[in-house]
């Protein structure tokens, strides 16, 4: 078979594959233990679900594992236990994803289980009904927690009408709409081999990683048709401020401001104010606003890596009477980085810890399966890797504070806690 390999000059033990029928394969040589792991991603996802079909995603990851053509839902467990392999699914924002782990000796049965699961599943009716009970069941949970009701009301108002506006599992009315006919329907369209990428690591050479693969994936033909293309609504910024009440004994005070995607220029400086801000028990809005003022029982800062358009989010949790200076707390905290430049000292701090946590989240063949994996799945390629890290260190203070000043205007809030505590104003 003709295949169009790549070396990284970077990394010359990573090779990138594209097959015949157009599975994207990448290569991590790495013999130091007998154990090989694998991540196969779908350009798939939430972001590709129809609004009311919202968590069909999560659904087929759920049901996908439970039958093939060949191979009971028991078949299949007893498959993976009896050589104490590992194998699981997950749906994501941005992709599918089919992970195992075994080893070496073991791992072309593994690899040939997961090639029916991907190519084959007939998801049983009992099932598809039995997974979408227990995810109406983790939503309804999900409605009692104060974090999640303020995140999701938060995502909702920032995202809109755009699929990032709903967690995962969609929503209870989604969700109940759901059956076998939208998973099937879902599968055949974006589970094909030009829109596949593979991700080996551990005790095999790129050679036998090719032949592996196209023992299992080879014969399969990616249709005719093409991929739809995705198409998402364009995201008008509207801070608003939304609230729900609930007699809780804390309040969850959140703020969110847009944010760039990975492909965007100021990714990186957004990464480090996050880092800086958020990450840990030294960052800014701990020691401030937690050690030193004691406002808060839990606070932090988030910012997704997101194919498209992120978002940045600062948060606490905190005694209902404190709501309203735990809001003017954040606030002042997030504007701070736009009228007061970090010292180099500060940003240095922050380069270190998060290229410490990256290089720490390298270390096994499932992370490293799972990180080049991604960034090919996402369109970034695996030199992504290096350009990431040489990004994060040509930050500067200046660039920081541009970033801040750009994307930190008015935040949207999103309150949640008893009524009478959380009515303050703009």
């Amino acid at each position: 078979m003709a295949q169009s390999v790549t070396r990284s000059l970077v990394h010359p033990n990573i090779h990138r594959t594209v097959l015949d029928n157009g599975i994207v394969l990448i290569t991590v040589e790495n013999p130091a233990a007998d154990i090989i792991a694998g991540r196969i991603f779908v350009r798939a996802g939430g972001a590709w679900e129809a609004r009311e079909e919202a968590g069909v995603s999560h659904l087929l990851a759920a049901v996908i594992t439970k039958g093939t053509e060949k191979l009971s839902s028991l078949e299949i467990a007893e498959r993976v236990e009896s050589v104490g392999a590992s194998l699981g699914t997950d749906a994501a924002a941005d992709y599918f994803l089919l992970s195992l782990k075994t080893v070496s000796a073991d791992f072309p049965d593994m690899l040939s289980l997961a090639g029916q699961i991907m190519r084959s599943p007939t998801f049983p009716e009992a099932e598809v009904e039995l997974e979408r009970r227990l995810a109406l069941q983790d939503i309804r949970s999900q409605q009692e927690q104060p974090f999640t009701i303020a995140f999701d009301q938060l995502r909702q108002a920032m995202y809109q009408d755009h699929p990032y506006a709903l967690s995962s599992l969609g929503t209870e009315a989604t969700m109940s709409g759901l059956n076998r006919a939208h998973l099937q329907r879902y599968h055949q369209t974006y589970f094909r081999p030009d829109n596949i990428v593979i991700s080996l690591v551990g005790r095999l050479t790129p050679e036998d990683a090719v032949d592996l693969v196209n023992q299992v994936f080879g014969d399969w033909q990616a249709p005719p048709t093409p991929l739809p293309t995705l198409t998402l609504p364009k995201i008008t910024p509207q801070p608003h401020w939304a609230k729900t009440p609930q007699e809780t004994q804390q309040s969850i005070v959140m703020l969110g401001h847009i944010a760039p995607s990975v492909k965007e220029t100021d990714y990186s400086a957004l990464k480090l104010l996050n880092t800086y801000l958020g990450n840990g028990l030294s960052s800014r809005l701990f020691v401030e606003l937690r050690e030193k003022r004691g406002l808060a029982y839990d606070v932090s800062a988030f910012f997704p890596t997101r194919l498209e358009t992120s978002q940045f989010v600062v948060y606490m949790g905190t005694a209902p009477e404190n709501t309203a200076i735990a809001y003017e707390g954040l606030r002042t905290e997030v504007e701070r980085l736009c009228t007061t430049q970090l010292s180099d000292t500060e940003l240095q701090s922050a380069k270190n810890k998060l290229l410490g946590q990256y290089a720490l989240g390298k270390q096994t063949n499932s992370q490293i399966a799972q990180v080049f994996g991604w960034y090919e799945t996402l369109g970034l390629g695996i030199e992504f890797d290096t350009q990431f890290q040489e990004k994060i260190t040509s930050v500067t203070p200046e660039m920081a504070q541009t970033a801040a000043c750009q994307y930190f205007i008015e935040p949207y809030v999103s309150l949640v806690g008893p009524s009478e505590k959380i009515e303050i104003q703009p």
